[in-house]
């Protein structure tokens, strides 16, 4: 804690330092050069000296002001003993800082005066009541720079906080669309195996437990992961249609074309399962002879398209308004969480028969860890 505090503060102090040290500079240089230029006649490397060290006790108090303003805000004005505690403060570095001023003459003597500057008290209240109405002003300068930048700085941790909780948001709900896709797979496939029961098919369905069963086994044993290589993704989808194919037979016919180079593609885990159960669902189990699924994928301007295509029957007329089914609710709720509008996806009938439907996300490799 106390080394993240001094490596905050450190910034701080330096550019306390550079500012009085330009102020000072920019006054001694602007006030010797504008007298010479009128005839007048002074202790030249005196005077300036003065005036750049004159702002000293300035620069010291800079660090006190700026916590006060911290532990007393603009915002608590109407409080007295805010008022109190800036007064009083003000008053007091007006006061060290006509005296320092008021030492610096007595010592320097930058006017040039004959025989001498005028005693050391009454250079200090001179200069103390002449300057306590620019000083207050400076002061409350300070003030005003100090709350807005504790403000700014209030402003970041803000915004960083909330990204971070933002961040966790979206990752708590993709945790939870995955993790209802799980068991949404998972009621149908054991249906499916009811059915094979049913039909007294006991080979079929010990196969397909088996299958489901190595599935399942892939899919915890990356469920923390939100993303995988396509080529990941492109393998639990195999596994689920080894499982229906065993429930279909020859009924079901799939093919994959996606090139090889693109297996290394990140993609959201378990997006393509859902499509995929859609065409099965909608498509294949809905005609007697059964029928074919094909997956592709490319890539074109910096985004990856993968499709999922089936030859069964057509979408029905005003079906995008109906409820599409929780496998493709969570498939758009899921793309939304991970790239916001950066991705596509739709369903619609082809002109050649059956249905595809279609997602696009950005194109983003994963590349192996060296």
């Amino acid at each position: 804690m106390v080394v993240i505090r001094a490596h905050s503060e450190s910034p701080r102090w330096f550019w306390v330092a550079a500012i009085w040290s330009f102020v000072g500079l920019f006054d001694a240089t602007q006030t010797v050069f504008a007298m010479r230029a009128e005839g007048m006649q002074h202790a030249w490397a005196n005077l300036f000296v003065t005036l750049l060290l004159s702002w000293l006790p300035w620069a010291l108090a800079t660090p006190l002001v700026l916590h006060l303003g911290r532990v007393y805000p603009p915002n608590q004005w109407r409080r007295f003993f805010t008022w109190f505690v800036h007064l009083a403060v003000s008053a007091a570095i007006g006061l060290v800082y006509a005296a320092w001023s008021a030492s610096l003459e007595e010592l320097l003597n930058p006017w040039a005066k004959y025989p001498g500057p005028e005693p050391f008290g009454y250079l200090w209240s001179y200069k103390f009541y002449n300057g306590f109405l620019s000083s207050s002003m400076l002061y409350g300068a300070i003030l005003l720079a100090s709350s807005m930048l504790d403000s700014r700085e209030r402003l970041a941790n803000e915004q960083t906080e909330t990204a971070r909780l933002n961040e966790q948001l979206s990752k708590a709900q993709l945790d939870a669309l995955r993790r209802q896709i799980e068991p949404h797979f998972l009621f149908n496939t054991l249906n499916a195996i009811a059915a094979l029961v049913r039909e007294k098919r006991n080979d079929a369905a010990v196969s397909m437990i088996a299958g489901l069963s190595d599935f399942l086994r892939r899919v915890l044993q990356d469920s923390d992961r939100q993303q995988v290589p396509l080529g990941e993704e492109l393998e639990f989808t195999q596994k689920y249609l080894d499982i229906q194919k065993v429930r279909f037979a020859e009924r079901l016919q799939f093919s994959v074309d996606v090139p090889v180079d693109l297996f290394s593609a990140q993609v959201p885990s378990l997006i393509l399962q859902p499509m995929v159960e859609n065409a099965v669902k909608h498509g294949i189990a809905k005609r007697v002879h059964g029928g074919s699924i094909r997956i592709a994928g490319f890539r074109s301007n910096g985004r990856l398209t993968l499709t999922v295509y089936n030859d069964g029957p057509g979408l029905p007329a005003g079906w995008d308004k109906t409820n599409s089914g929780i496998g493709m609710s969570n498939v758009r709720t899921r793309l939304q969480s991970l790239y916001g509008a950066a991705f596509g996806l739709s369903m619609q009938n082809q002109e050649q028969g059956g249905v595809e439907v279609s997602v696009s996300v950005p194109y983003v490799p994963i590349h192996p860890k060296e």
